[in-house]
């Protein structure tokens, strides 16, 4: 990367990290398209190293809230979905893929907002972690699926619980990436010089996070999920 790329990821990286720290969700909706401008050979792998870290950092700090069994059901899905994002990546092209996902999660949130308080059923917990695998597999972003599916958890449940996902679903991820040979050197090494912006906006976070409450949270997860899909379709 120039120095000015870099010092512009950098800003976006700080800015995302920090999101995602207070709220659980949100750094790969901000990183994922900066980098598609600035450096898209770094996508999906550095947007999917770049989480590594920091999803290590959420689930730790707010590790008496995991919520293990539903997290489990997500993970079953999401392994499966890896390889469905493995054959888009061959199959369809990116602008077809972003379509498509960009008008399911619009429609998903705006249908949201219109259901009442539910309590997540064994079948949703694996249809999000289905659908969070083949899209953050094939494009790095994979967070609407499961803040809609935990929007009404407790605060430090979503985020706990999601980190952890996202952790063991990027581990899969990189895996079989690894194994299709579509990891580079040049991507792990934009993905560690971007490294020191996350440490910031992680912690950063520390401050923020206990401060979120729920009816902030759900208006932030609407939101977030809706500007997903405008930010894939445009």
């Amino acid at each position: 990367m120039t120095p000015t790329t870099w010092a512009i990821a950098s800003a976006v990286v700080i800015a995302a990290s920090f999101i995602q720290g207070s709220t659980g969700v949100g750094f790969a909706l901000l990183v994922a398209p900066a980098l598609g401008i600035l450096a898209p050979a770094m996508l999906p792998v550095a947007v999917l190293v770049l989480m590594l870290p920091l999803n290590v950092y959420i689930a730790w700090r707010e590790r008496a809230h995991l919520d293990f069994r539903s997290g489990g059901w997500i993970t079953v899905g999401r392994v499966a979905g890896t390889f469905g994002g493995l054959w888009v990546l061959v199959a369809l092209s990116l602008a077809h893929l972003k379509l498509f996902i960009g008008v399911s999660t619009i429609a998903a949130a705006l249908a949201t907002l219109a259901m009442p308080v539910f309590r997540p059923t064994r079948f949703a917990f694996i249809t999000a972690g289905l659908v969070t695998g083949v899209t953050e597999t094939a494009t790095g972003i994979g967070g609407p699926p499961l803040a809609l599916v935990y929007q009404h958890h407790p605060v430090a449940v979503m985020r706990s619980t999601i980190a952890l996902c996202f952790l063991v679903g990027e581990l899969v991820s990189l895996g079989f990436l690894w194994h299709a040979e579509r990891i580079g050197t040049s991507q792990l090494i934009g993905a560690a010089q971007l490294l020191p912006a996350l440490a910031i906006g992680a912690g950063l976070s520390l401050w923020a996070h206990s401060r979120i409450n729920a009816k902030s949270l759900r208006t932030f997860v609407m939101a977030f999920s809706i500007a997903s899909g405008l930010v894939l379709l445009f």
